[in-house]
């Protein structure tokens, strides 16, 4: 698969997930809806520093890494960067590992608002 072909599926993939985490929350799963949101916004991370490098992380930690790394050479990531850890953090860590889904009004919106990092991350993609 061509690298702009990869780039292309994988910010699907996100779009997907995204869609995955709305079904979630229309069930009252909030715990599901949150790891769905944040593999979504693992996934636009990894297309963007993919069209950005050429390389494709495999981790979190390693999408983290590049993302910083990303970063000091473009300085309009540093947003970005902040809310991936943000959002690792709280859909992640918080919501789906730990369980904790208070206050509930939080993670829906977090999860709701992973749509605009997908598209955020797909603009910076394309720069």
């Amino acid at each position: 698969m061509l690298e702009t072909e990869r780039v292309s599926f994988i910010f699907a993939d996100a779009r997907e997930l995204y869609d995955d985490a709305l079904e979630m929350l229309a069930q009252n799963r909030l715990r599901n809806a949150a790891d769905k949101a944040w593999g979504a916004t693992k996934r636009a991370t990894d297309a963007l520093i993919l069209a950005r490098t050429g390389e494709e992380p495999r981790t979190s930690g390693q999408t983290a890494r590049l993302l910083r790394q990303l970063r000091g050479g473009d300085p309009s990531l540093e947003h970005l960067r902040l809310r991936y850890g943000a959002r690792q953090y709280f859909l992640h860590g918080r919501a789906f590992y730990d369980g904790v889904l208070e206050p509930a009004e939080d993670i829906i919106r977090d999860v709701r608002e992973t749509i605009d990092y997908i598209r955020d991350a797909e603009q910076m993609a394309a720069v």
